[in-house]
């Protein structure tokens, strides 16, 4: 890491990845399953995190027609791509991916990996850069070329009035707010759903119960086959009859 323009009131540092040094297959990173929806493929795969030997299972997606297809999947994994300024752990932040290095992704596993691996990783290393740096961090920015070069930029303060920290906290509790409104939005849909599930199940057991007692025998050979019948014969009957029925399967 080079860090350049440090004295006493600020710094900016910047740090580079190379792409081709760091992406390599091995058989302990291969995907162990893959389905298909189209022409969009799921792999579960086993990405590395910011912290060293950690990694975990995800799931990435491939085979997109086209970058805005690819890149509205990826800003539902990771909303801070490609937003302009954010903020993250209160500090104004941009996360910039080329569209060519998409390109060359959205059709690419191992491209795509590296991709999600570093994506992931941010707002952990943010945290670093917070606790690392010297005095209060202002703002940063991480790029990635059109070769999947990485380009991480940090700029901050010695801040002595502690205006810019207070600054970095006020963001930070707002961000708290908004996911705490996420989540209870979340929460309020899948309530919703929930009810709306029961009510149907309750009409239709409300249905069941205006048909009447009935009696349904199936004979077959085939149990699958035999249940389907059951069930169409059962659906089939009308309000006033309560009869006894023998189906064949």
């Amino acid at each position: 890491m080079a860090i350049t323009g440090i004295n006493n009131s600020s710094y900016t540092s910047y740090y580079a990845s190379n792409y081709k040094n760091t992406v390599k297959k091995t058989d302990s990173e291969k995907d162990s399953t893959n389905t298909k929806d189209g022409n969009v493929t799921t792999s579960t795969v086993e990405l590395k995190t910011s912290r060293p030997g950690v990694t975990k299972t995800e799931q990435i997606k491939t085979g997109y027609s086209n970058v805005n297809d690819y890149s509205k999947y990826l800003q539902g994994k990771y909303h801070y791509m490609n937003i302009g300024l954010t903020s993250m752990q209160g500090i104004p932040t941009t996360v910039s991916v080329s569209s060519a290095f998409l390109q060359k992704c959205m059709n690419d596993p191992e491209k795509a990996k590296y991709l999600e691996e570093n994506l992931a990783a941010i707002p952990d290393c943010t945290k670093d850069t917070i606790n690392g740096c010297l005095g209060t961090v202002t703002n940063q920015s991480y790029m990635i070329d059109a070769n999947g070069n990485i380009i991480e930029t940090a700029s901050g303060t010695n801040d002595p009035d502690g205006k810019i920290a207070k600054e970095n906290a006020e963001r930070k509790a707002k961000e708290n707010r908004e996911t705490e409104e996420k989540v209870k939005e979340k929460r309020a849909a899948k309530k919703a759903e929930e009810e709306k599930a029961a009510k149907k199940r309750a009409e239709k057991s409300a249905e069941r119960k205006e048909t009447g007692d009935y009696t349904l025998s199936v004979t077959g050979t085939d149990v699958k086959s035999m249940t389907q019948s059951l069930v169409a014969g059962s659906v089939s009957i009308s309000v006033p009859d309560r009869s006894s029925f023998d189906i064949k399967a």
